[in-house]
């Protein structure tokens, strides 16, 4: 007599913790969007850089082909508020 043990395992309810989790971005794709020239047009993202723009597009843009090594890559900035000195004489 053979005995069928080709069972398959019992699904679970719960979803798999890799299932929720989005995949982590590239590094390529983490500069770009720090950049300073990173736009957004409708749904597309691309470079806006005047010596960039020409040669990838708007369409064409590929963050791994141009970010890792760009020499154009300035990450934003905010501007930070610098206190006002408390001995200022200057009447405003």
């Amino acid at each position: 007599m053979i005995s069928d043990d080709s069972t398959p395992p019992p699904e679970s309810d719960a979803p798999s913790s890799e299932q929720d989790q989005e995949p982590e971005p590239r590094p390529a794709e983490v500069r770009f969007k720090a950049c300073r020239w990173h736009a957004k047009d409708a749904e597309q993202e691309y470079c806006s850089n005047r010596d960039v723009l020409p040669y990838a597009g708007k369409l064409a843009f590929a963050p791994d082909a141009w970010c890792p090594d760009c020499a154009l890559y300035k990450l934003r900035r905010t501007p930070k508020k610098r206190p006002r000195p408390e001995d200022d004489d200057y009447d405003y």
